[in-house]
């Protein structure tokens, strides 16, 4: 199926250049193919021909749109069922000098096809290619009381102000690189992150996670021993009780059990 972008979308434009095929469009902008303008599709948002989508089956093994949209906006279009075949026989159409080799890449193989990208309300951004490390994502800590739990480092929700309107909105740190364009949601002014932003922020956050982190293994380790001396404690002092059973078994002689007859002066 071809791929769509909702009403959902904030317009960062992140999508556009990705798309192999420039089958994506501003809002209000008419399409082309073969020479000839069409109507826009959309006059709000941004918009995919799905005469020009390919899911970029013989460029990526994933919608490149989907992969860089910050609000995944960007899903398959349920009215619009494409098969492989359909969609790479598309692309050599559009691209009649390129040569899709065998193993050409394409979502149906990677597995993308069975699960479909759904709408959310992550903060918006524009984006653009990283040129600054990124620390490694850690997986989820919980916590063992209160429901505490730590995201990933590439999940973490970013605080940013406007210095525009000077409202609050928050970005994914996986968002937040050096030479992507934050457009704020309620005036939708623009800041460019910087390699300082992104330097400072990455530290912050790598040195938390990882102190974040120590203490919870050093809280687990602790309770774990407190559990295995309490558990020696109650196995020892179970035995006692049972041997505590035995006596008071033995204390009392049963019903027709032989007996040692007393002596006639005592």
């Amino acid at each position: 199926m071809a791929t769509m972008i909702t009403s959902e979308c904030i317009n960062c434009g992140a999508c556009e250049p990705e798309c192999p095929n420039t089958a994506i469009y501003q809002g209000g902008v008419e399409w082309e193919m073969n020479g000839v303008k069409h109507a826009p599709l959309s006059a709000d948002v941004f918009y995919i021909v799905p005469q020009k989508c390919t899911e970029c089956v013989g460029f990526h093994d994933q919608e490149a749109c989907a992969a860089v949209c910050p609000v995944d906006v960007c899903i398959p279009n349920p009215d619009i069922p494409e098969t492989e075949a359909v969609l790479l026989q598309r692309a050599r159409e559009l691209h009649p000098g390129v040569d899709f080799p065998a193993d050409f890449p394409s979502r149906f193989r990677s597995g993308g096809a069975a699960e479909a990208p759904t709408t959310s309300t992550a903060a918006p951004v524009a984006a653009a290619s990283a040129a600054a490390p990124v620390p490694a994502a850690s997986p989820v800590v919980a916590a063992p009381v209160g429901g505490v739990s730590l995201p990933s480092i590439d999940e973490w929700e970013v605080p940013i102000d406007c210095h525009a309107c000077h409202g609050s909105y928050a970005v994914s740190f996986r968002h937040l690189r050096t030479g992507n364009v934050l457009r704020c949601p309620f005036c939708t002014a623009t800041y460019i992150v910087t390699t300082t932003m992104h330097g400072n922020v990455s530290r912050a956050l790598a040195s938390f996670h990882q102190r974040w982190t120590e203490e919870f293994a050093a809280l687990y380790e602790r309770r774990q021993r407190e559990l295995d001396e309490f558990e020696e404690r109650k196995r020892t002092e179970l035995e006692a009780f049972n041997e505590h059973l035995k006596a008071i078994s033995q204390s009392v002689k049963p019903p027709g059990a032989p007996r040692k007859r007393a002596w006639i002066f005592g």
